[in-house]
């Protein structure tokens, strides 16, 4: 029963990822694009997400800061969540909501790209730095499933919402986490040339 249970696990999550590979292809090369025309012109992309959208945005920013699977001069990328002094400090004497806006009005140019991870898109700090973004003048990249929710409705024309089509949380933070790796290796790409990948660890 158990091992069962596991199984279907695994089935569920193939079967997801396979659909997905569909719909979600045009906004992920959309999305390579953003970032890749972000980092050229030698601006930084800014991650946020709360708790296991938090990991995938600070796992990115490694990845993006390091490397993914090739070497290659460092990319700039930062994990808004990743500051707890931070993020106690502003959410304990001011606003929580505001944790995620006030670093992107401090930190953020135009050019920039916010990378804004929500499962089901309606997390209000994520919303409130996107708003910041725009006031910034910059592009977002939109990570959500469940529909979108009101942060799909707060994306501009020249935005990208990259949307899981599935309800569960952890099927579609398992499909984020493909969907992030989709553009280190589309940056990658681009920027080194489509050839065999080095492995690293």
């Amino acid at each position: 029963m158990l091992e069962q249970r596991i199984q279907q696990h695994f089935i569920d999550s193939a079967d997801l990822k396979y659909q997905a590979a569909q719909s979600l292809t045009k906004p992920i090369a959309d999305a390579i694009q953003a970032v890749l025309a972000c980092v050229t012109s030698g601006g930084k992309v800014l991650s946020c997400g709360n708790g296991g959208s938090a990991a995938d945005a600070q796992n990115f920013s490694a990845k993006f800061v390091g490397c993914f699977e090739r070497e290659r001069p460092e990319l700039g990328a930062i994990a808004l969540n990743a500051d707890t002094a931070l993020l106690t400090g502003v959410g304990a004497h001011q606003d929580f909501t505001q944790v995620y806006a006030r670093q992107v009005r401090a930190l953020g140019q135009s050019g920039d790209v916010l990378l804004a991870l929500s499962v089901d898109g309606q997390c209000a700090n994520v919303l409130a730095a996107v708003q910041a973004a725009h006031e910034r003048e910059m592009s977002v990249v939109a990570l959500t499933g469940q529909g979108g929710g009101r942060l799909a409705q707060a994306l501009r024309e020249t935005d990208v919402n990259i949307c899981v089509p599935h309800d569960r949380a952890p099927r579609i933070h398992e499909v984020h986490l493909l969907v992030l790796h989709c553009v280190c290796d589309g940056v990658d790409a681009q920027l080194l040339g489509d050839q065999e990948q080095e492995t690293t660890t």
